[in-house]
């Protein structure tokens, strides 16, 4: 049976190795075996696949809960599929209203130096362009200017 280091799990999973000790303290993970004589944590290769698996819903910014809830499901089959589905969606969704913004504020910096950028040229056709689409950009921020 192949055992792996906390800093192998941290190193595969991209996990540091406080967020490693807090998801087995919180029951992401584990409890992980301990070496005998050292009493260093020893992960199997099927913790390292969930914690992973964690690591992929953390870097989406699934909450403990959620990852809580993944797991559970996890565990209890099939049956859950829906449930699963349901939950990642949700994420999902809140992933692209947050690329929505973001793209909100891009186009807003782009706009502000493209009016900067005409003005610099002196082109003042450019320019009125520019402040009525920076307007229009930072309308879609929710801001007046």
């Amino acid at each position: 049976m192949t055992v792996f280091t906390i800093q192998d799990v941290s190193r595969r999973s991209g996990l540091s190795e406080p967020t490693l000790r807090y998801y087995e303290q919180v029951g992401l993970v584990g409890p992980i075996d301990r070496d005998s004589s050292s009493g260093h944590r020893r992960y199997r290769a099927e913790d390292l696949h969930t914690l992973e698996a964690l690591a992929c819903l953390k870097a989406t910014g699934v909450s403990i809960e959620d990852m809580r809830t993944y797991q559970a499901n996890l565990a209890r089959g099939q049956e859950t599929a829906g449930e699963q589905r349901d939950l990642l969606l949700r994420h999902a969704r809140r992933i692209e209203a947050e690329i929505v913004a973001q793209q909100a504020r891009l186009d807003y910096l782009r706009e502000k130096a493209a009016l900067w950028d005409a003005r610099d040229r002196g082109d003042t056709a450019a320019e009125a362009e520019a402040r009525q689409r920076s307007r229009d950009a930072a309308g879609r921020l929710g801001a007046s200017r």
